[in-house]
C-alpha cells in the first residue's frame, strides 16, 4: 500500500476526510499522496501545509505516475473530468469515485474500453478512521485490483463490497448517515441546554451515550432489537421515551430520512445517465 501512487482529483471535505484518515493509518504515505482541483490556490496550499501532501492544479498534474485516481469533485463536473482522464491514462491505472449518484458503467462508457473503475462511498467520519466505507466494482476490475481498493478503505474505517445495485440505499444508510445522527445530537443538546446543563457537557454526553450504543452493537452479542428490550423497563423512563418517539413518529422519519436520501442518489443517477443519452 505504500508505493501506490495516488491522486484525488478534487479538494473537497471529502477528500479531506480520507486524505487526513490514511495518513493517519501509517499505511499510505504522505509523499505518495496528490490532490488537485481546478482553480481553488488557496485551498491546495492549506492542504500542503496540513498533511505534507503534494498540492498541485490538475494542469501539473503527471498523470502516468499515478496508480489510482480518485475522483472527488463535484458530481456535475464528472462530464469534463472523465473526458479529460479518457485522453491521459492507461487502462492498468485504477479510477475510483466517491461521487454519490454516478455509476461505474456511466463512467465506463465515457472512458477508454476496458479501464478499470471502483465505486466507493466513505462518509466523512474517514477523517478519525471510523468511516463505513462500501465497495461496488465495475465490470472490469479485476479481484486484486478490488482487493487493493478495499485495504485502502479499510485504512479510513471497516469497508464492505456490495452489488452496486444497493449503493442508492447505502448512501442513504451510511453515506448520508453521520448527519442523521449530528442532528439527533443537535436536538439532543437543545433539551440538555434548556434544563440547564452547559451546552460542551451534554454534547458530550450525548456523544457518548451513542458511542457506547454503537460499540454494543458492534460487539455482536445482540441485535439492535434485543439490546433495546434490555434496557426498556415495563413502564420505567426508557419505555416512557421509546412511547413518545413513536407517537411523534420518530422511527418512521428515519426510515424516511433514509429513502429520500437513497431516492435522491438514484435520481442523480438518472439524470446523468439521461444527459448521456441526449449526447449521443
Amino acid at each position: 500500500m505504500k508505493n501506490q501512487k495516488i491522486a484525488f482529483l478534487g479538494a473537497g471535505n471529502m477528500a479531506e476526510a480520507m486524505i487526513s484518515g490514511y495518513i493517519q493509518s501509517g499505511k499510505v504515505s504522505p509523499e505518495n499522496i496528490t490532490v488537485t482541483n481546478r482553480s481553488n490556490q488557496e485551498r491546495l496550499v492549506e492542504l500542503n501545509v496540513k498533511y505534507g501532501i503534494k498540492a498541485i492544479t490538475k494542469d501539473e498534474l503527471d498523470y502516468k505516475n499515478i496508480d489510482i485516481f480518485i475522483l472527488a469533485m463535484k458530481p456535475k463536473d464528472i462530464d469534463v473530468v472523465l473526458s479529460d482522464l479518457s485522453n491521459k491514462i492507461s487502462s492498468n491505472q485504477l479510477l475510483v469515485s466517491v461521487l454519490a449518484g454516478v455509476s461505474t458503467s456511466y463512467m465506463e462508457d465515457k472512458l477508454t474500453t476496458g479501464q478499470q473503475v471502483v465505486r466507493v462511498m466513505p462518509n466523512t467520519s474517514s477523517m478519525i478512521r471510523e468511516s463505513a466505507t462500501a465497495v461496488s466494482p465495475g465490470s472490469h476490475s479485476t479481484m486484486e485490483q478490488v482487493k487493493i481498493i478495499k485495504e485502502l478503505m479499510k485504512c479510513i474505517g471497516e469497508a464492505y463490497i456490495i452489488d452496486e445495485e444497493m449503493m442508492d440505499v447505502y448512501t442513504g444508510i451510511a453515506g448520508s448517515g453521520p448527519a442523521y445522527f449530528y442532528n439527533l445530537m443537535e436536538h439532543i443538546e437543545e433539551v440538555g441546554t434548556q434544563a440547564g446543563l452547559e451546552a460542551d457537557v451534554v454534547r458530550k454526553i450525548g456523544a457518548q451515550t451513542m458511542l457506547g450504543a454503537a460499540k454494543m452493537v458492534l460487539k455482536g452479542e445482540n441485535t439492535p432489537t434485543e439490546l433495546r428490550k434490555k434496557v426498556t423497563s415495563p413502564n420505567g423512563t426508557t419505555a416512557a421515551g421509546l412511547d413518545a418517539l413513536d407517537e411523534h413518529g420518530g422511527g418512521l422519519a428515519m426510515i424516511e430520512a433514509i429513502h429520500a436520501a437513497s431516492a435522491r442518489s438514484k435520481e442523480l443517477q438518472q439524470q446523468l445517465e439521461k444527459s448521456f443519452v441526449t449526447q449521443k
